[in-house]
């Protein structure tokens, strides 16, 4: 299980993987004689045998999964297109930070919305004004003897000690 091996591709094998998937149009070569190409692929397939060995079946062969990419040109980077790289990652980053700004903030709207809502200010219950029929009463005692006030003077007492209770009610319920 320790036996180390090698893979020989040869350079024929991996273009014609490259050219297998395009449909370009070629120039037409003069074909080569396949007498060197021959024994190569016999080699190939006899080290091939070697590997499996007599009573192992055959693995198929595969494809590589990953081409390396083809050599960089060696002209020197557009400065405008780096520029504009580094301007759209930049945004990209900006673009990100506001994302989490904004949820953040929505969520603290949300949440002093609902400290809001359980807090509602609600008006207590009015009470209704007190001696309200002591005072009624002597604005029509007022009304009935315009040239003689005085007949209302029992009134006035009424309604003075009314306002009286009221207020000692109030200040000793603090």
């Amino acid at each position: 299980m320790d036996e180390s091996f090698t893979v020989q591709i040869s350079s024929n094998l991996v273009k014609k993987l490259l050219d297998d998937g395009v449909d370009v149009k070629k120039k037409t070569r003069k074909p080569r004689p396949k007498i060197s190409q021959e024994p190569q692929a016999k080699q190939v397939l006899d080290d091939a045998e070697a590997l499996r060995g007599p009573s192992s079946t055959a693995w198929p062969i595969q494809p590589p999964l990953y081409l390396p990419p083809p050599p960089p040109s060696h002209k020197a980077p557009n400065p405008e297109l780096e520029a504009i790289r580094s301007v759209l990652e930049e945004s990209e980053k900006v673009v990100e930070r506001l994302h989490k700004q904004e949820e953040n903030m929505l969520q603290e709207v949300t949440e002093r919305a609902k400290d809001l809502h359980d807090k509602e200010f609600k008006l207590p219950h009015r009470m209704p004004m007190p001696c309200l029929d002591e005072k009624n009463a002597c604005l029509n005692c007022y009304k009935e003897h315009i040239k003689d006030p005085l007949k209302c003077a029992q009134l006035v007492k009424d309604f003075a000690d009314c306002a009286r209770t009221v207020r000692q009610q109030v200040g000793h319920g603090n």
